[in-house]
């Protein structure tokens, strides 16, 4: 029986043995996979890449005017607030230069380098906001367009694009072989033209805070470009400028080093908060849509603010109870993202907050959104009384004046005597109509060939003065 224990454990230990070396196996071959399918360093050409990035960075001829060019078009579509003509602007913009030149600078200690890429960086600042400021200037459009409003102030999206769109340029470029780098700086150009257009905006319109905020937002996104360069040129290992001077090297890489924590460290924290502020947001959203609904009660408007944390509705129709409300308030403290947010309720028939006292903006906000929605309607019905009117005028003669067509008959047609005109109403039992009618009297005088032939010129002649269709001429000879 002991014998019979001992060799079933025997067994057990051995499938047991067995099935980690599988897992074991398993593990390897899906380590190995990975590692080619994702290992770049073997197809790295560092040589190739720093002589492209430092090709880049310089800003003059040709890549000047490329730049002014593109900056133009994107001006353009975003006063027009066009998508399309902005991102066609990107395909031709060499934003990029240096930028990428900076982080892959500092990456190697090369201060050469970083000294020429940040002026060839001013150089790009200043002549892409000169050409925008001139565009906005002599442009008769100066309304903000959703465009250029949502380029006033950096959000986690335009840190996520600047971030993966910096990241597949700095890997594309370190690829054996030729890329066109114009294209993969498409999603680098997203984050970089309509900021630099919107401060040429501002700039032309007076409007410091759309110029200070789409400011503010370019040198986000070209700090987490420069940063996603230095992070990949690390990673693939690209060799250290070396210097003859061991002593300016060390000073070198403490300057390289010192600029790239700078950086990375307020980096960090702007993208941690912009973070919670976009969660804060869709938390906010979510809890307004599922949780505060009360049967007889809708939403007028909605705010809120990150900064303040709080979540400010208006309700009109039924009053909610205090007691639902509290519910709210509970439920919305179990949300991780709302828990410090404060809840304020504004009720049209409350007392204390009587719709009389809503803000300004609120109200311009529903007078809006009526003018918006029945816009449409109004310009239908403008259109069909325009018709009405002017069918009504046709029966009443007021197309034309009587007295100057007589004049001008009469000029025409000596041998007229006489003209009438009236509206005959006449029917053939099923429907109703009103047929403008001209009686002309004629003089006797006229030969009877000589008179069928005025006659027929007469009533052609009205016809095309008159316009109309439908139409009676009788002829009368005294």
């Amino acid at each position: 029986m002991a014998e019979s224990e001992k060799k079933e454990e025997k067994e057990k230990k051995s499938q047991e043995d067995n099935l980690a070396e599988d897992a074991r196996h398993i593990g390897d071959q899906a380590h190995n996979f990975l590692s080619r399918l994702l290992n770049i360093k073997h197809d790295t050409d560092r040589e190739s890449t720093l002589i492209a990035v430092q090709k880049d960075i310089s800003f003059k001829g040709h890549n000047a005017w490329i730049l002014i060019f593109s900056i133009f078009v994107a001006s353009i579509g975003l006063n027009v607030s066009s998508t399309a003509v902005v991102i066609g602007a990107m395909l031709i913009s060499p934003l990029m230069g240096p930028i990428v030149g900076v982080g892959m600078a500092i990456a190697i200690n090369d201060v050469d380098t970083l000294r020429r890429s940040f002026i060839n960086l001013g150089i790009m600042v200043g002549l892409s906001v000169i050409t925008a400021t001139i565009y906005f200037f002599i442009s008769p459009v100066k309304g903000v367009t959703p465009e250029l409003e949502a380029r006033t102030y950096p959000t986690i999206l335009d840190v996520l694009v600047a971030i993966f769109g910096g990241l597949a340029l700095i890997v594309a470029k370190t690829k054996k072989g030729t890329i066109a780098s114009v294209i993969m700086g498409v999603a680098i150009a997203t984050a970089l033209m309509p900021p630099l257009c919107t401060v040429g905006y501002g700039l032309a319109n007076g409007n410091w805070q759309y110029a200070l905020g789409a400011l503010y937002l370019f040198s986000i996104n070209a700090v987490f470009i420069a940063l996603s360069t230095f992070v990949v040129a690390k990673l693939l290992g690209f060799p250290l400028v070396r210097y003859a001077n061991s002593r300016r090297r060390r000073r070198t890489a403490q300057l390289a080093s010192t600029i790239a924590v700078i950086v990375m460290i307020p980096s960090v924290i702007l993208f941690v908060m912009l973070l919670r502020e976009q969660v804060f947001d869709s938390k906010a959203n979510e809890f307004l849509s599922e949780t505060v609904q009360f049967e007889g009660s809708e939403i007028l408007k909605a705010t809120r603010d990150y900064k303040t944390k709080t979540i400010e509705i208006y309700l009109i129709g039924n009053q909610v109870p205090q007691g639902t409300i509290q519910t709210w308030e509970k439920k919305m403290n179990e949300i991780e993202a709302l828990k410090e947010a404060q809840l304020i309720v504004h009720q049209g028939n409350d007392q204390s907050q009587d719709i009389n006292r809503l803000s300004s903006e609120l109200r311009t906000g529903i007078l809006e959104d009526l003018y918006v929605r029945n816009q449409e309607v109004l310009e239908n019905k403008d259109k069909r009384i325009e018709l009405l009117e002017s069918e009504l005028a046709k029966y009443r003669g007021d197309l034309f004046s009587f007295a100057d067509l007589s004049k001008e008959a009469k000029i025409n047609y000596e041998d007229i005597n006489e003209i009438g005109y009236s509206n005959l109403v006449v029917t053939n039992f099923e429907k109703i109509d009103t047929i403008p009618t001209f009686t002309v009297t004629w003089d006797s005088q006229v030969s009877n060939s000589a008179l069928r032939e005025r006659q027929a010129r007469f009533e052609n002649w009205i016809r095309l003065r008159l316009k109309l269709d439908t139409l009676a001429v009788k002829n009368v000879r005294l």
